[in-house]
């Protein structure tokens, strides 16, 4: 079984490893661009002679063909098995990849592969697999420096992660205005539970002044994106942002909602 978020994970790992090469030569290169304009079937044609012949590019394009059901029929081992090919000549991309198939039983292998040369996303993954003990002991150490590693080069997930340790202090002594900073940067960037949490710190006045406007106005932005929540945590920021509510005036309830749309508005441009 693979996580829920695993096809947009999938989707932005392909998006950037387009954009990380954006010379292609021959096949692959036709191969990608049917892929990109929905042409999935002269994709395939294209891309599995390639991939046969040993290319590694190639071999992760049709892993993640096979992985999205995209011009063929959907076949995880069969993704696997491409994205493993991939992986051994030192694909970033299908080691990463490869980390996400979490019946995978290497998978913080993969990850750790990925994870060492700078892969922000397989760093970030590779923390949160240590934090829930999928395939490694779990080591609050280990989990904090994969975080850290993807959260300072900009990585949302791992920016929210990393607050939330320092604001429980798990694993790290606990540290509310640091807690407040990993969660400040994620929120800036749209990530929903680092917005809920920054409300929740403004409320309580933790690691940063009370503030309910800001505490609202954050939970309203987490609140406009729950389809980026999960059941859970949808719950929390709704509930979050009502309690804030019977605690506010409807002044203080305008100035904060305009706030938040004028922060989704240049958050737009």
């Amino acid at each position: 079984m693979r996580r829920p978020s695993a096809a947009l994970i999938l989707i932005a790992s392909l998006l950037s490893f387009l954009m990380a090469c954006p010379i292609l030569a021959g096949p692959i290169e036709d191969s990608t661009k049917a892929y990109l304009r929905g042409d999935y079937k002269t994709a395939y044609q294209l891309i599995k002679p390639q991939a046969e012949k040993g290319d590694a590019d190639a071999q992760f394009i049709l892993g993640f063909m096979y992985d999205e059901g995209k011009g063929v029929p959907q076949d995880y081992p069969e993704a696997a098995k491409w994205y493993r090919r991939a992986a051994k000549q030192g694909n970033k991309a299908a080691q990463h990849n490869l980390g996400l198939m979490d019946d995978h039983p290497e998978t913080e292998k993969w990850y750790r592969r990925a994870a060492e040369p700078g892969n922000a996303a397989a760093q970030s993954n590779l923390a949160l697999t240590d934090d829930q003990s999928r395939g490694v002991p779990k080591d609050p150490s280990e989990t904090e420096k994969w975080y850290r590693r993807a959260a300072e080069p900009g990585n949302a997930a791992a920016q929210s992660n990393l607050g939330l340790m320092y604001d429980e202090g798990k694993g790290v002594p606990r540290d509310y205005a640091e807690a407040v900073k990993w969660y400040r940067r994620a929120a800036r960037q749209g990530n929903a539970k680092a917005q809920n949490n920054l409300g929740v710190m403004y409320r309580e006045g933790q690691g940063i002044p009370q503030d309910h406007v800001l505490a609202y106005m954050w939970f309203y932005l987490a609140t406009s994106r729950l389809a980026a929540l999960d059941k859970e945590d949808r719950e929390k920021a709704e509930g979050n942002r009502d309690r804030i509510a019977s605690m506010m005036t409807p002044s203080q309830m305008a100035e904060a909602e305009l706030l938040a749309r004028e922060w989704k508005s240049k958050k737009e441009r």
